[in-house]
């Protein structure tokens, strides 16, 4: 085998590795990432005006 040949196949061989480590860290971090919050529906926009305050 040439210099040459081995050299391309150890730098294939390198970006194949590296493509998968890549790949198997943006499937965990997106498997684990916060899932977004739904909104509430009812709740009103603000408090209403005659609201009774207790002492």
């Amino acid at each position: 085998m040439s210099p040459t040949l081995t050299i391309i196949l150890l730098i294939t061989g390198w970006l194949a590795v590296a493509a998968a480590m890549l790949w198997g860290l943006m499937r965990i971090s997106r498997h684990h990432s916060p899932q977004p919050q739904p909104k509430p529906q009812n709740k009103p926009d603000r408090t209403p005006a005659n609201t009774a305050s207790a002492h």
